[in-house]
């Protein structure tokens, strides 16, 4: 069982992670993440006895302010801007420090220090308060590696050692990156998800009694509502009456608007650009478009990326590495020079002991733990405004990892609309209209395309049998003769005496009255950006397959045109699933299909990549990704996608242990302050939170 949960009022991404390790310590929980970037809880196993209220309680043993809701619900959101009382209190702390720096310089130094400490200890406590009361109640849980107790043990040292404006200022400085951090992380939180706002609010019923405001949750299959210019779709439906033009950019990515029509399927979340128009409802606002787009966006987290999995790691052992080596520098080394050197153990101290305060204040790993998930979150969220759904953030780390592309053929490098290309008679007309009467009771793509190239009215009258054999053609009676339409196997079994054609296409032969006439060629259209993206992989040095069922000639048509030298037709699914099998032995493999016979392959692939999964449940379920306008180029665009989500995470991480680093370097020798010590603290973490936003400007 899964649940999720939405958290807020989290202090700090430390304090989140925190949180989830309190989550994996109860009964019957197999997999538990608190996303501190999302303000999600995602929790798997045997929960169902765990309430939001019973979560809730736990977390407030990290951070009494949090508040955990079931999901959706009304949830108090925390407000980041300063209230009057705030500021007016911060004020009075300046006041006192100012006042304190003046009687510190103009006072005479016998008397300067009594009479400044009450005005210094004043804006300590205004600044430090809410660090310090933490730090107490931490402390009497047991929590000494708690990031508000060590900056609370740094600054009374720096108050021991008369360092009382530096005390003060970290304080200040924190609470200022504290305040910058959450109005930046805010900000983040609200481009991403304006950027994936395509939920609609209301829905338009329409009844025998009048037009009614229903909430789009409330709608049933089969009712009609309508939808006003500028307005959002719904639900998935059908037009039933009307005609306008609807933008599908924030489902699909396309900038170019789609004609819509009485007859015309529609998807949620698309907005009425024109006309006014009735819809049926063919699906419940659940199983609708748009609430698998923002299922996908904002509730999947499964899987950690292996960048995130490691900074959880990191960051258990980070804060107890550094406090240990604070205690090294504060003790142990000056006890080492008292015995090796000339110096006292007092005078080694009282260098060291504030070179060891440095450490505790950077020891928070608070940069890392926020900008690595919310780099992930803003990858997924920039790639569903392309039309592109990931599942998660390993997911999505795995895209940039591909380097075998292994592509369905019918319809995910073609059209799966067939097309008629050339006739192969001395009576390419009489051919036609044999073929076309033979197979117009079937549903076949083919039989369709051959219809379509006829032309003309079918009289079904002039039929008088008709019969579909499997995986060889029809049999049918038309005015009297006996037709035999469909592929060579067909004339095989009935021993009919033909030339068997080696034209690439798909191969329709008729016989007439037992009397070979000819046969049709028969092709699948290629998808426009097909070929572009064939030649845009191969300049990267990927490699690529392409499977398909159909027969050798059109797959090897089709590998002809695009330049695909590995192919395997006649494939059945079972044949698929072995071929994916064997390449992910030797490759990172993505298998690209259209999702919905292709789930299986799809569920066993590296990545698994549905193509024009426009509402399909199967693609849905069965993908780890789905490109949502049958666009085979969009895999170059998540691919651009994933590789800068990749470069950023790697960035943040080199910034952030890089800059702490050196901090603790500089601070060990004696060259770096506590001030410094808070930019790579806080300072960092904006600096991350600003870079990972720089996912949303990666062009297509």
């Amino acid at each position: 069982m899964k649940k999720i949960f939405d958290i807020k009022a989290l202090d700090c991404a430390n304090c989140a992670l925190k949180i989830e390790n309190e989550y994996k310590k109860l009964k019957g929980v197999s997999k538990v993440s608190v996303n501190y970037a999302r303000e999600k809880v995602f929790i798997e196993g045997e929960i169902e006895k765990y309430s939001a209220e019973y979560l809730e309680k736990i977390a407030k043993k990290v951070e009494k302010a949090v508040q955990v809701r079931n999901e959706n619900s009304q949830v108090e959101y925390v407000d980041h801007h300063l209230t009057k009382v705030q500021w007016i209190t911060y004020i009075m702390g300046m006041i006192f420090l100012i006042i304190g720096l003046l009687l510190d310089y103009f006072m005479p130094s016998a008397i300067h220090e009594v009479v400044a400490i009450p005005f210094y200890s004043a804006a300590y406590l205004i600044f430090g308060w809410d660090v310090l009361s933490k730090a107490i109640r931490n402390l009497l849980k047991g929590k000494f590696f708690d990031e508000n107790f060590l900056m609370t043990v740094a600054t009374i040292g720096a108050f021991a050692i008369t360092e009382y404006v530096e005390a003060i200022a970290v304080m200040l400085f924190y609470r200022v990156g504290e305040y910058l951090q959450d109005i930046s992380v805010s900000r983040s939180r609200k481009n991403i998800k304006e950027l994936i706002d395509i939920r609609p609010s209301v829905a338009h019923l329409s009844t025998n009694d009048g037009i009614f405001d229903i909430l789009p949750e409330r709608l049933k299959v089969g009712q009609l509502i309508i939808v006003r210019p500028g307005e959002k779709v719904p639900v998935d439906g059908i037009i039933t009456d009307g005609s306008s033009w609807l933008d599908t950019s924030s489902i699909t990515g396309e900038s170019i608007p789609r004609d819509a029509f009485e007859g015309t399927e529609v998807i949620s979340g698309s907005i009425n650009i024109s006309g006014l128009i009735t819809i049926q409802v063919m699906k419940t606002f659940e199983d609708s478009t748009v609430s698998k787009i923002i299922d996908f966006v904002e509730n999947n987290q499964a899987n950690k990326a292996e960048a995130e999995k490691f900074i959880t790691k990191f960051a258990k052992y980070y804060t107890p590495f550094v406090v240990f080596m604070a205690l090294i520098l504060a003790f142990i080394i000056p006890w080492g020079l008292s015995i090796f050197t000339t110096s006292t153990f007092a005078e080694a101290f009282s260098i060291y002991f504030r070179r060891a305060l440095i450490f505790l204040v950077i020891s928070c790993p608070c940069a890392l733990v926020l900008s690595i998930p919310l780099s992930f979150f803003a990858g997924i969220g920039a790639s569903s405004r392309k039309g592109i759904l990931f599942k998660s953030g390993s997911d999505l780390e795995m895209m940039s990892k591909i380097d075998h592309f292994v592509f369905d053929k019918t319809g995910t490098l073609t059209q799966g609309k067939f097309k008629l290309f050339s006739i192969v008679s001395g009576e390419p007309e009489l051919i036609l209209e044999y073929a076309a009467h033979a197979e117009y009771h079937s549903n076949h793509p083919i039989a369709k395309s051959i219809l379509k190239a006829y032309g003309k009215e079918v009289d079904p009258n002039l039929v008088y049998s008709i019969g579909e054999i499997a995986g060889k053609g029809m049999k049918a009676n038309y005015k009297g003769i006996q037709l035999l339409v469909g592929n060579h196997r067909l004339l095989d079994d009935n021993k009919i005496k033909y030339m068997k054609t080696h034209e690439i296409g798909t191969i329709v032969y008729v016989v007439a009255n037992k009397e070979y006439m000819g046969y049709l060629v028969i092709k699948d259209v290629l998808k426009k950006k097909s070929k572009k993206l064939i030649q845009e992989l191969k300049k990267q040095n990927k490699e690529i397959t392409m499977v398909t069922g159909d027969f050798e000639t059109a797959a090897m048509d089709v590998g002809f045109h695009l330049d695909i030298e590995n192919y395997h037709a006649n494939c059945l699914p079972e044949d698929k699933i072995r071929i994916v099998e064997e390449l992910s032995q030797k490759w990172k493999l993505a298998f690209v299909g259209d999702g919905i016979n292709d789930a299986p392959v799809l569920a066993i692939a590296n990545l698994g990549i549905a193509m024009g999964g426009l509402g399909s449940d199967a693609a849905i379920e069965a993908a780890d990704a789905v490109i949502m306008n049958d666009d085979p180029y969009q895999v170059i665009v998540a691919q651009k996608i994933a590789k800068k989500t990749m470069r950023i995470v790697l960035q943040n991480i080199v910034m952030a242990l890089g800059i702490k680093g050196i901090v603790l370097i500089l601070g060990a020798l004696g060259f770096a302050n506590l001030w410094l010590a808070i930019f790579a603290d806080v300072g960092v973490s904006i600096l991350a939170v600003a870079n990972a936003m720089r996912i949303f400007r990666t062009k297509a």
